[in-house]
């Protein structure tokens, strides 16, 4: 079959044919491709274009591909954003400005279709224009054909019910429907959702902050070692309860025994040179007067014997009092040579238990004496463990993973049955304050160290 000339062909059949294309369409480009380029088969036309307020162009006839950026496509969004009527349009109808421009880029007469734009209560149109002014048959076909296209569009369009540009649109037809209903100010509903959420923002609310914590000993008895030497054993195992007066480790007694040996026996000479000297005084002047060296030899060297003697007996360690041995591995001590004064263990009671939180310096916050800790031990998540700050340090301390932070230490509100140890998290609680600033705490701390202002 020939096809037939569009002035010819009857356009009630054509527009039948369109619509089912359109209601068929596999989705909105091509509803798109049909609206700038099967249109002809309604009324001739040089040019057509299909404009949405929100995206612009998105078709032109004969074009696959659209460039934004040239100057034909901007000129025309300009133009479509000026142009509010349906119908008939002419350079005449636009600003000077835009209508000098008008022969360059389009034919003499065109046709605006006013369609649905891409979001609810957005704009949209498809305009044709050509070199013959449009007859009123024509405009009445495609002033129906639009409204079909308007509903295959919508159709395939389904509307964003949820995001940030969802919310504004319903907030913006609120806002229509409210001002044309005349209510007072009070009594819509936008007025009434900002008043709502100024009253949540100006609530008080317990300004919080969280931080690494653990359960240590509040007063614990630090076992140093006594002398320099060298570790041959332990007696005790970690975490093991001890009692007051229990051996806990052994120093190596080798080298002290023999230095408790040598000191006996040069106490032994420095006696027997004395006794000697004695005995010559009776008929010997000299030997008389070196008496009192004699004898202050032999309290030196008695003093030196005295000494190792409890150095001797020092080198196996006892527990102060009761509690449970608080160390590290007994391997990694064993034969390790340690100085005088250096911690090796220490001794905590059972009650004697507190909450230690590191408190980073991003987060601090003011923390009065007696302010509410709740510490969240990672093997009883379920089961906080009250307490109430003792005291917060005044210098923030290096931490082994190179951050710094401020020590805090709190009193248990009562006994615990976890042991020493624990860690987990601890809530530092503050004084009260509004909700909006507890939100806005930390951005706004990080605006003012960035910006300085």
């Amino acid at each position: 079959m020939e096809a037939q000339d569009p002035g010819t062909r009857n356009p009630l059949a054509t527009l039948l044919d369109l619509a089912h294309r359109a209601r068929h369409a596999a989705d909105a480009v091509e509803i798109e491709f049909l609206a700038v380029n099967a249109t002809h088969a309604l009324a001739p036309y040089r040019q057509a274009v299909l404009w949405f307020e929100e995206s612009g162009v998105r078709a032109l006839s004969g074009v696959v591909q659209i460039e934004a950026n040239a100057p034909y496509t901007q000129w025309i969004d300009r133009v479509l954003r000026q142009v509010a009527a349906s119908g008939p349009v002419t350079a005449s109808d636009l600003p000077a400005e835009l209508g000098a421009e008008w022969e360059e880029w389009l034919p003499q007469y065109a046709l605006l279709l006013p369609l649905a734009g891409d979001r609810q209560g957005g704009r949209g149109a498809l305009l044709l224009a050509r070199d013959i002014p449009w007859m009123e048959r024509e405009t009445a076909v495609l002033a129906e054909w639009a409204d079909i296209l308007r509903h295959a569009l919508k159709a395939r369009r389904q509307p964003q019910r949820w995001g940030l540009r969802a919310l504004r649109e319903r907030m913006r037809r609120r806002r229509v429907l409210e001002r044309e209903s005349g209510l007072p100010p009070w009594r819509r509903r936008n007025w009434q959702v900002a008043a709502a959420v100024l009253l949540v923002l100006a609530c008080p609310v317990r300004l919080t902050v969280l931080a690494p914590g653990a359960l240590v000993p509040s007063n614990p008895a630090s076992i140093r070692s006594p002398l320099d030497g060298v570790i041959e054993r332990f007696r005790v195992a970690p975490n093991q309860l001890v009692k007051a007066g229990q051996p806990l480790f052994d120093f190596d007694q080798a080298q002290l025994d023999s230095r408790y040996a040598v000191a006996l026996q040069a106490l032994s000479t420095a006696e027997a040179e004395y006794r000697q000297a004695l005995q010559q005084a009776l008929t010997d002047a000299r030997s008389k007067a070196m008496l009192s060296t004699l004898q202050g030899k032999i309290e030196e060297r008695r003093a030196e014997t005295d000494y190792l003697g409890s150095v001797v007996r020092r080198a196996s360690v006892t527990a102060p009092r009761d509690g449970i041995a608080l160390f590290d591995d007994p391997s990694e001590w064993n034969g390790r040579p340690v100085q005088t004064g250096e911690r090796i263990m220490r001794i905590a009671a059972l009650d004697d238990v507190e909450v230690e939180a590191w408190l980073s310096v991003g987060d601090a916050i003011p923390l009065a004496p007696g302010a509410p800790v709740s510490l969240y031990l990672s093997a009883s998540p379920l089961e906080p463990v009250g307490a109430r700050v003792r005291y917060v340090s005044y210098d923030a301390i290096e931490r082994p993973d190179g951050s710094h932070a401020y020590r805090v230490r709190a009193t248990l509100d009562g006994a615990t049955a976890h042991r020493v140890g624990l860690k987990g998290t601890a809530k530092l609680s503050a004084g009260w304050v509004p909700m909006a600033y507890w939100i806005m705490r930390r951005p706004l701390a990080a605006i003012r160290q960035t910006l300085g202002v």
